[in-house]
């Protein structure tokens, strides 16, 4: 089924509620909902939002999962919320305040839950988050409430700057490192 433009429209300014789970491994942080994502209640749920196919072509899912795939993607070890809750058609609709106030809600979340490594999902608003004007991707030299931290490319197919093949090659870094990495006690 997919929504009508109406449906769309009553999407917008909606949250979809994080999905996080024990044994979380891996917090992936989205920038903000779209309102395909905020209609269905479901994360990256727009078809051709590549980040399904980049999770399991990097390692992280044995198969390609759906969005509604949600005990499988908890089963795998990944969680996924968002920078900012509330829905837009871009993310570009957002403020520099809003992303910086989503900040705190993230600290509370990741304290809460202690996943080993968090994964901001969009480069350019990592930067503006943490004031990080020469953060580039992959893993950060700083660590988020103990959490070692990874910037991987936006897996929009709106993102253009990542084909499928280097997309799918910065994921599978982060995959080789959680691999890798003993699990550990994490200290805030």
């Amino acid at each position: 089924m997919r929504p009508t433009p109406d449906d769309l429209a009553d999407a917008r300014g909606r949250v979809v509620p994080d999905l996080v789970g024990p044994g979380m491994r891996v917090l992936l942080v989205g920038i903000n909902p779209s309102l395909w994502s905020a209609w269905s209640g479901l994360h990256f749920a727009r078809p051709g939002n590549r980040l399904w196919r980049t999770l399991h072509e990097s390692g992280f899912t044995a198969r390609r999962l759906e969005p509604s795939d949600t005990a499988e993607l908890i089963a795998a070890g990944l969680g996924i919320t968002n920078v900012v809750a509330r829905a837009t058609a871009r993310a570009d609709e957002l403020s520099v305040d809003e992303i910086r106030a989503g900040v705190q809600p993230l600290r509370r979340l990741v304290r809460r839950h202690r996943p080993p490594y968090v994964a901001f999902l969009g480069i350019s608003t990592y930067r503006i988050a943490f004031d990080r004007k020469r953060a580039s991707v992959g893993e950060q030299p700083e660590l988020f409430e103990g959490a070692r931290v990874w910037v991987l490319p936006n897996p929009s197919g709106l993102n253009a700057s990542y084909q499928q093949p280097a997309l799918t090659a910065t994921y599978a870094t982060l995959h080789a490192a959680v691999e890798c990495d003993e699990p550990r006690p994490l200290s805030g």
